[in-house]
C-alpha cells in the first residue's frame, strides 16, 4: 500500500494581508498529480486543514475540489482535526463522507475506531486522533488523568496498541496533531536540549498547543504502529525511521523559507512498514529575506532572482529611509514587510533623553534629539547648519516681534 502524508494546509491562511487561496490550491494540484503518478492508495492529512475554526466559502470550495480529485484520481483520504480546526464544522456529514472513501475523524472518542483500508496482503488499519484539548475531552475519561497532551495522546495510543493487538497484527497507521520530540537520552524526561530544539522547529504560524510552552510529547508515546504521520510542525522532521512530520504544503512566514516543501510517500508491504520516499512540491512564489541599504538593494543586479518573490526587507541605511516600501516595491512588486536596522548603532551615554535637554544652546538641543531618535547617530555637517540657520533666522524673527 502506497500511503501519501501531508498535513497542515491551512486553509484560508492569509500571508502578510495576501490570500494564499490560489497558490495553496496550485500546490494541492500538484499533489493530486503525485497521486496519480505514484499510484497513491491513501491520502492521509494531519491536522489543521483550514486555518480558522469559521472558515469562509472560499475555504470550503478550495477544500471540496482538493478532495474530490484526489479520489479521482484513485486513493482514498483520511482526515483528521488540527488545534485550528473546529472538530463539528469539519466533520460536519463525516458519516456519509466515508461510504465514498473520505474518512474525516474529528470526535474525541473515536481514535480508537480504526479506518479499515484493504491492499493485497490485507488490512492497514488508519487511527486518526484529532487534536485532544485536555481540559475538553478529561471528563470523557474518569479516573485518567489528562492534565497534559502528553498523558491524554499516552492514553490514547494505549487504547490504540489494544485494539491493534486484538486485530491479529494487522498493519497500522496514525494520524496526529501534537508538538512531538525525541527525547532519547534525555534523563528525567523532556531535557532541556530537546526541549530548545523542538522550540526551534516551530514557527511563528505555529500557535502554541502546549501549557506554557513546556507540555510536549516524547516521541515513545507512538511506539507500535508501523507510521506515525505527525501535524502541526511546518517544516519536514523525522524523529524516527517510522515516525515523522511531513510539514505545510505552503511557506506561511518567512521563518519556513527555507524549508522544502512536500510530502512523504510511504510504502507498507505484508510486513509492515517498507520504504518512506520525500516528495518535491511546487512552491508558487518563494520567499526571500533581503538585507542591505536600500540604494544597494535597488541597484544590485545580484537580487534580481528575488523580484518575483514575497519579499522581507532589512534596511541598514544609518537613517530611515522616507517613503522605504513604496521606493523598494518599485523593483520588488511582491515585498510585504520591511523593517530598520541601521548597520552602525553608536554608543549612547548614560544620561536619559530629558537630561540631554539641559543643553547649552538651542542648536545643542536639537542636536541630542535628532542623536536620541537615530539610535545615537547626531546631524551630519550639512544638517548642523542647517540647524543654526533655522534657529537664528527664528531667534531674528522672536526680536522683531
Amino acid at each position: 500500500m502506497r500511503i501519501l502524508h501531508t498535513s497542515d494546509w491551512h486553509i484560508g491562511r492569509t500571508f502578510h494581508g495576501h490570500s494564499t487561496l490560489e497558490n495553496l490550491s496550485t500546490v494541492l494540484d500538484a499533489l493530486t498529480a503525485v497521486v496519480r503518478e505514484k499510484s497513491v492508495d491513501v491520502v492521509v492529512v494531519a491536522g489543521d486543514i483550514f486555518d480558522s475554526a469559521t472558515p469562509a466559502r472560499e475555504a470550503f470550495d478550495v477544500l471540496s475540489r482538493a478532495i474530490r480529485q484526489i479520489r479521482e484520481a484513485g486513493a482514498y483520504v483520511v482526515i483528521t482535526s488540527g488545534n485550528h480546526d473546529s472538530a463539528t464544522r469539519l466533520g460536519f456529514q463525516s458519516e456519509w463522507a466515508g461510504l465514498a472513501g473520505i474518512h474525516v475523524i474529528t470526535r474525541p472518542d473515536q481514535f480508537d475506531e480504526p479506518v479499515v483500508i484493504d491492499d493485497a496482503y490485507g488490512p492497514v488499519l488508519f487511527y486518526g486522533i484529532p487534536y485532544l484539548e485536555p481540559a475538553l475531552v478529561r471528563h470523557l475519561y474518569p479516573g485518567v488523568e489528562m492534565r497534559r497532551h502528553a498523558q491524554v495522546l499516552g492514553y490514547a495510543m494505549q487504547r490504540i496498541r489494544e485494539d491493534i493487538a486484538r486485530r491479529d497484527g494487522a498493519r497500522s497507521v496514525v494520524l496526529s496533531h501534537a508538538f512531538v520530540v525525541n527525547v532519547a537520552g534525555a534523563a528525567g524526561g523532556l531535557g532541556a536540549r530537546a526541549v530548545g530544539a523542538a522550540s526551534s522547529e516551530a514557527s511563528d504560524v505555529e500557535r502554541d498547543i502546549t501549557a506554557g510552552g513546556l507540555d510536549l510529547v516524547s516521541v515513545d508515546v507512538f511506539d507500535g504502529p508501523d507510521y506515525v504521520a505527525l501535524g502541526h510542525i511546518h517544516g519536514r522532521s523525522t524523529l524516527t525511521p517510522a515516525i515523522r512530520y511531513s510539514g505545510a504544503p505552503l511557506h506561511y512566514s518567512f521563518g519556513e523559507a527555507t524549508k522544502p516543501r512536500g510530502a512523504w510517500l510511504v510504502e507498507l508491504d505484508a510486513a509492515g512498514l517498507d520504504t518512506v520516499e520525500w516528495v518535491d512540491l511546487p512552491v508558487p512564489r518563494p520567499l526571500t529575506v533581503l538585507t542591505g541599504e536600500l540604494a544597494e538593494l535597488l541597484a544590485d543586479p545580484s537580487h534580481a532572482s528575488a523580484e518575483g518573490h514575497f519579499v522581507s526587507v532589512v534596511l541598514t541605511d544609518q537613517v530611515r529611509p522616507i517613503d522605504g516600501m513604496r521606493r523598494i516595491q518599485t523593483r520588488f512588486p511582491h515585498a510585504v514587510a520591511l523593517t530598520h536596522q541601521p548597520a552602525v548603532v553608536a554608543e549612547l551615554q548614560a544620561a536619559s533623553y530629558s537630561e540631554r535637554l539641559h543643553a547649552r544652546s538651542d542648536s545643542e538641543v536639537v542636536a541630542g534629539f535628532l542623536e536620541f531618535v537615530r539610535n545615537g547617530v547626531g546631524p551630519t555637517d550639512a544638517e548642523s547648519e542647517l540647524i543654526v540657520e533655522v534657529i537664528a533666522e527664528q531667534a531674528a524673527q522672536e526680536s522683531t516681534a
